[in-house]
Protein backbone atom coordinates (compact mmCIF):
# COMPACT_ATOMS: atom_id res chain seq x y z
CA UNK A 1 0.00 0.00 0.00
CA UNK A 2 1.05 3.77 -1.08
CA UNK A 3 1.51 6.25 1.83
CA UNK A 4 -2.08 8.67 0.69
CA UNK A 5 -0.51 12.42 -0.12
CA UNK A 6 -1.12 14.66 3.30
CA UNK A 7 -4.41 15.68 3.29
CA UNK A 8 -5.93 13.74 -0.03
CA UNK A 9 -8.33 11.11 -0.12
CA UNK A 10 -7.00 7.93 -1.26
CA UNK A 11 -8.20 6.08 -4.03
CA UNK A 12 -9.28 2.76 -1.48
CA UNK A 13 -12.14 5.30 -0.37
CA UNK A 14 -15.26 3.86 -2.34
CA UNK A 15 -17.05 6.78 -3.00
CA UNK A 16 -20.37 5.24 -3.67
CA UNK A 17 -19.71 3.95 -0.29
CA UNK A 18 -18.97 7.25 1.61
CA UNK A 19 -19.99 9.39 -1.00
CA UNK A 20 -19.32 12.74 1.00
CA UNK A 21 -16.83 15.09 0.04
CA UNK A 22 -13.88 15.02 2.38
CA UNK A 23 -12.39 18.05 3.81
CA UNK A 24 -8.67 18.34 5.74
CA UNK A 25 -7.43 20.95 8.28
CA UNK A 26 -4.40 21.03 9.96
CA UNK A 27 -4.42 21.77 13.25
CA UNK A 28 -0.90 22.11 15.22
CA UNK A 29 0.76 19.73 12.64
CA UNK A 30 -2.04 17.03 12.63
CA UNK A 31 -3.90 16.31 9.50
CA UNK A 32 -7.76 16.06 10.41
CA UNK A 33 -10.41 14.79 8.18
CA UNK A 34 -13.69 15.66 8.65
CA UNK A 35 -16.72 15.38 6.66
CA UNK A 36 -19.45 18.52 6.57
CA UNK A 37 -23.04 17.41 5.09
CA UNK A 38 -26.25 19.20 4.60
CA UNK A 39 -27.73 22.19 6.48
CA UNK A 40 -29.68 22.89 9.11
CA UNK A 41 -28.79 22.34 13.05
CA UNK A 42 -25.04 21.05 13.38
CA UNK A 43 -24.88 17.33 14.60
CA UNK A 44 -20.83 16.56 15.67
CA UNK A 45 -20.78 13.24 15.20
CA UNK A 46 -17.42 11.59 17.28
CA UNK A 47 -16.34 7.86 16.49
CA UNK A 48 -14.90 5.45 18.51
CA UNK A 49 -11.97 3.00 18.53
CA UNK A 50 -11.33 1.59 16.71
CA UNK A 51 -13.50 2.97 13.56
CA UNK A 52 -13.62 6.48 12.26
CA UNK A 53 -16.44 9.03 10.58
CA UNK A 54 -17.24 6.16 8.08
CA UNK A 55 -19.34 4.50 10.51
CA UNK A 56 -21.71 7.29 10.19
CA UNK A 57 -21.93 7.37 6.67
CA UNK A 58 -25.48 6.18 6.31
CA UNK A 59 -26.26 8.38 9.54
CA UNK A 60 -25.37 11.22 7.74
CA UNK A 61 -27.02 10.07 4.37
CA UNK A 62 -30.08 9.72 5.94
CA UNK A 63 -30.03 13.45 8.25
CA UNK A 64 -28.15 15.70 6.13
CA UNK A 65 -32.01 16.98 4.67
CA UNK A 66 -32.38 18.07 7.95
CA UNK A 67 -29.27 18.92 9.65
CA UNK A 68 -25.68 19.93 9.32
CA UNK A 69 -23.68 16.59 9.64
CA UNK A 70 -19.67 17.08 10.56
CA UNK A 71 -18.06 14.32 11.75
CA UNK A 72 -14.35 14.36 11.76
CA UNK A 73 -11.34 11.29 12.52
CA UNK A 74 -9.47 12.00 15.54
CA UNK A 75 -5.71 11.67 14.56
CA UNK A 76 -4.36 8.14 13.77
CA UNK A 77 -7.81 7.14 12.54
CA UNK A 78 -9.57 6.98 8.93
CA UNK A 79 -7.96 9.62 7.25
CA UNK A 80 -6.36 11.56 9.49
CA UNK A 81 -2.41 11.59 10.72
CA UNK A 82 -0.97 12.51 14.25
CA UNK A 83 1.72 15.15 13.83
CA UNK A 84 5.42 13.72 15.04
CA UNK A 85 5.00 13.49 18.76
CA UNK A 86 1.37 13.00 19.28
CA UNK A 87 0.73 10.45 21.66
CA UNK A 88 -3.23 9.08 20.70
CA UNK A 89 -4.50 9.54 24.07
CA UNK A 90 -7.33 10.85 25.88
CA UNK A 91 -5.88 14.42 26.50
CA UNK A 92 -4.44 14.69 23.04
CA UNK A 93 -7.79 13.45 21.00
CA UNK A 94 -9.94 15.94 23.43
CA UNK A 95 -7.57 18.82 23.13
CA UNK A 96 -7.68 18.45 19.68
CA UNK A 97 -11.27 18.36 19.44
CA UNK A 98 -11.71 21.72 20.76
CA UNK A 99 -9.23 23.00 18.34
CA UNK A 100 -10.91 22.01 15.94
CA UNK A 101 -14.23 23.40 17.07
CA UNK A 102 -12.37 26.79 17.51
CA UNK A 103 -10.76 26.50 13.94
CA UNK A 104 -14.32 25.80 12.62
CA UNK A 105 -16.05 27.96 14.50
CA UNK A 106 -18.75 25.78 15.90
CA UNK A 107 -21.50 27.01 17.44
CA UNK A 108 -25.10 25.68 18.77
CA UNK A 109 -23.76 22.08 18.44
CA UNK A 110 -25.24 18.92 19.23
CA UNK A 111 -22.56 16.19 20.35
CA UNK A 112 -23.38 12.83 18.82
CA UNK A 113 -20.60 10.81 21.17
CA UNK A 114 -20.13 6.98 20.77
CA UNK A 115 -17.92 5.34 22.67
CA UNK A 116 -14.67 7.29 23.39
CA UNK A 117 -16.53 9.82 21.09
CA UNK A 118 -18.67 10.22 24.45
CA UNK A 119 -15.92 11.20 27.21
CA UNK A 120 -14.02 13.34 24.43
CA UNK A 121 -17.47 15.58 23.06
CA UNK A 122 -18.09 16.29 27.01
CA UNK A 123 -15.06 17.47 27.30
CA UNK A 124 -15.28 19.59 24.28
CA UNK A 125 -18.25 20.82 25.83
CA UNK A 126 -16.92 21.68 29.23
CA UNK A 127 -14.18 23.44 27.35
CA UNK A 128 -16.57 25.45 25.14
CA UNK A 129 -20.06 25.38 27.04
CA UNK A 130 -21.53 27.83 24.84
CA UNK A 131 -21.10 26.09 21.71
CA UNK A 132 -22.89 22.86 23.22
CA UNK A 133 -26.98 23.09 23.50
CA UNK A 134 -27.71 19.07 22.90
CA UNK A 135 -26.17 15.81 24.17
CA UNK A 136 -26.73 12.62 21.60
CA UNK A 137 -25.15 9.77 23.60
CA UNK A 138 -24.69 5.93 22.57
CA UNK A 139 -23.17 3.25 24.57
CA UNK A 140 -20.42 5.39 25.91
CA UNK A 141 -19.12 6.58 29.42
CA UNK A 142 -17.99 9.75 31.18
CA UNK A 143 -15.96 8.68 34.56
CA UNK A 144 -12.91 6.75 35.35
CA UNK A 145 -12.86 2.89 34.58
CA UNK A 146 -10.66 2.40 37.53
CA UNK A 147 -11.83 -0.51 39.77
CA UNK A 148 -14.19 -1.63 37.36
CA UNK A 149 -13.13 -5.54 36.85
CA UNK A 150 -13.79 -5.72 32.98
CA UNK A 151 -12.39 -2.97 32.03
CA UNK A 152 -8.86 -3.28 34.18
CA UNK A 153 -8.53 -6.41 32.62
CA UNK A 154 -9.10 -5.48 29.33
CA UNK A 155 -7.36 -2.48 29.45
CA UNK A 156 -4.33 -4.10 31.50
CA UNK A 157 -3.63 -6.81 29.07
CA UNK A 158 -4.30 -5.16 25.60
CA UNK A 159 -3.32 -1.68 26.89
CA UNK A 160 0.44 -3.40 28.03
CA UNK A 161 3.40 -4.19 26.02
CA UNK A 162 2.06 -7.72 25.00
CA UNK A 163 -1.57 -6.45 23.87
CA UNK A 164 -0.38 -2.99 22.17
CA UNK A 165 2.22 -5.36 20.14
CA UNK A 166 -0.32 -8.00 19.18
CA UNK A 167 -2.58 -4.90 18.14
CA UNK A 168 0.14 -3.82 15.65
CA UNK A 169 0.87 -7.30 14.12
CA UNK A 170 -2.54 -8.91 14.21
CA UNK A 171 -4.98 -5.89 13.99
CA UNK A 172 -7.52 -7.92 16.08
CA UNK A 173 -9.76 -4.90 17.24
CA UNK A 174 -10.68 -4.21 13.27
CA UNK A 175 -10.55 -7.57 12.46
CA UNK A 176 -12.33 -9.47 15.01
CA UNK A 177 -14.07 -6.99 17.13
CA UNK A 178 -15.83 -4.87 14.69
CA UNK A 179 -17.50 -7.78 12.59
CA UNK A 180 -18.53 -9.41 15.77
CA UNK A 181 -19.70 -6.15 17.39
CA UNK A 182 -22.39 -6.00 14.71
CA UNK A 183 -25.56 -8.05 15.40
CA UNK A 184 -28.16 -6.74 13.09
CA UNK A 185 -26.31 -7.14 10.22
CA UNK A 186 -23.09 -8.64 8.84
CA UNK A 187 -20.60 -5.99 7.30
CA UNK A 188 -19.56 -6.34 3.49
CA UNK A 189 -16.18 -7.44 2.53
CA UNK A 190 -15.80 -4.05 0.95
CA UNK A 191 -17.29 -2.35 4.05
CA UNK A 192 -14.57 -4.33 6.16
CA UNK A 193 -12.15 -3.09 3.45
CA UNK A 194 -12.85 0.66 4.67
CA UNK A 195 -11.41 -0.48 8.53
CA UNK A 196 -8.39 -2.74 7.07
CA UNK A 197 -7.51 0.15 4.46
CA UNK A 198 -7.60 2.91 7.34
CA UNK A 199 -5.53 0.42 9.35
CA UNK A 200 -3.47 -1.32 6.87
CA UNK A 201 0.30 -1.15 8.59
CA UNK A 202 1.18 -1.36 12.29
CA UNK A 203 2.13 2.64 12.04
CA UNK A 204 -1.32 3.42 11.63
CA UNK A 205 -2.52 1.01 14.11
CA UNK A 206 -0.78 3.14 16.76
CA UNK A 207 -4.23 4.94 17.70
CA UNK A 208 -5.87 1.78 17.94
CA UNK A 209 -3.24 0.00 20.22
CA UNK A 210 -2.87 3.34 22.48
CA UNK A 211 -6.64 3.47 23.41
CA UNK A 212 -6.95 0.63 25.65
CA UNK A 213 -4.30 1.65 27.98
CA UNK A 214 -6.78 4.62 28.64
CA UNK A 215 -9.36 3.28 29.51
CA UNK A 216 -7.70 2.49 33.13
CA UNK A 217 -4.57 5.06 32.85
CA UNK A 218 -6.13 8.40 31.71
CA UNK A 219 -7.77 7.70 34.99
CA UNK A 220 -6.55 11.68 35.60
CA UNK A 221 -8.96 12.97 32.49
CA UNK A 222 -11.66 10.81 34.08
CA UNK A 223 -11.73 12.02 37.12
CA UNK A 224 -12.11 15.58 36.25
CA UNK A 225 -14.09 15.40 33.42
CA UNK A 226 -16.45 13.25 35.64
CA UNK A 227 -16.30 15.88 38.70
CA UNK A 228 -17.78 19.01 36.07
CA UNK A 229 -20.29 17.35 34.73
CA UNK A 230 -22.77 18.93 35.88
CA UNK A 231 -22.29 22.09 34.42
CA UNK A 232 -23.77 20.07 31.66
CA UNK A 233 -26.01 17.98 33.43
CA UNK A 234 -29.72 19.89 32.50
CA UNK A 235 -28.72 19.88 28.51
CA UNK A 236 -31.32 17.55 26.79
CA UNK A 237 -29.83 14.57 26.08
CA UNK A 238 -30.78 11.55 23.70
CA UNK A 239 -29.25 8.66 25.15
CA UNK A 240 -29.49 5.90 22.22
CA UNK A 241 -28.61 2.73 23.69
CA UNK A 242 -27.77 -0.73 21.83
CA UNK A 243 -28.18 -3.59 24.17
CA UNK A 244 -26.64 -7.08 22.99
CA UNK A 245 -23.09 -4.45 23.37
CA UNK A 246 -21.24 -6.72 25.74
CA UNK A 247 -18.81 -4.05 26.33
CA UNK A 248 -21.56 -1.02 27.86
CA UNK A 249 -23.77 -3.09 28.99
CA UNK A 250 -26.58 -1.61 30.96
CA UNK A 251 -25.40 -0.41 34.43
CA UNK A 252 -23.40 2.52 31.78
CA UNK A 253 -26.67 3.61 30.33
CA UNK A 254 -28.25 3.58 34.22
CA UNK A 255 -25.09 6.33 35.20
CA UNK A 256 -25.64 8.24 31.92
CA UNK A 257 -29.07 8.44 33.24
CA UNK A 258 -28.31 9.62 36.37
CA UNK A 259 -25.88 11.82 35.37
CA UNK A 260 -28.01 13.57 32.65
CA UNK A 261 -31.86 13.94 34.18
CA UNK A 262 -33.18 16.39 31.44
CA UNK A 263 -33.02 12.72 29.11
CA UNK A 264 -34.76 10.57 26.98
CA UNK A 265 -33.86 6.68 26.95
CA UNK A 266 -34.00 4.88 23.23
CA UNK A 267 -33.13 1.14 23.42
CA UNK A 268 -32.57 -0.48 20.24
CA UNK A 269 -33.25 -4.07 21.22
CA UNK A 270 -30.37 -6.68 19.79
CA UNK A 271 -28.09 -4.37 18.69
CA UNK A 272 -24.38 -4.32 18.64
CA UNK A 273 -21.38 -1.76 19.90
CA UNK A 274 -21.99 -0.07 17.04
CA UNK A 275 -25.27 1.42 16.39
CA UNK A 276 -25.20 4.04 13.96
CA UNK A 277 -23.88 0.73 11.56
CA UNK A 278 -25.47 -2.14 12.67
CA UNK A 279 -29.10 -0.26 12.48
CA UNK A 280 -28.72 3.12 11.17
CA UNK A 281 -32.06 3.87 9.79
CA UNK A 282 -33.30 3.06 13.79
CA UNK A 283 -30.65 5.49 14.96
CA UNK A 284 -31.65 7.72 12.27
CA UNK A 285 -35.36 7.26 13.28
CA UNK A 286 -34.34 8.02 17.04
CA UNK A 287 -32.81 11.35 16.61
CA UNK A 288 -35.51 12.58 14.68
CA UNK A 289 -38.25 11.68 16.81
CA UNK A 290 -36.53 12.90 19.88
CA UNK A 291 -36.18 16.25 17.97
CA UNK A 292 -39.69 16.72 17.06
CA UNK A 293 -40.80 16.14 20.56
CA UNK A 294 -37.84 18.71 21.36
CA UNK A 295 -39.81 21.04 19.66
CA UNK A 296 -43.44 19.66 20.41
CA UNK A 297 -42.39 20.80 23.96
CA UNK A 298 -41.18 24.16 23.00
CA UNK A 299 -37.35 23.07 22.77
CA UNK A 300 -34.56 25.31 20.95
CA UNK A 301 -34.30 23.19 17.83
CA UNK A 302 -33.88 25.37 15.06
Amino acid sequence: MTTQPVGERPAWVDDELFPFESRFVELDGNVVHYVDEGSGPILLMLHSNPVWSFVYREVIAALRDRFRCIALDFPGFGLSTGAPGYRFLAQDHADLLVSFLDRLDLSELTLVGHGWGGPLGLYAAQQRPEAFERLILSNTWAWPLNGDLSSEVFSRSMGGAMGRALMRRFNPLVNIFIPSSHKRRKLSEVEMAHYREATATPERRQACAALPSELVGAREFFTTLAGQLGALAQLPTLIVWADADPIFTDKYRVRLEATFPNHTTAVLRGVGHFPQSDAPAEFSATIETWWAGLAGRGGTTS
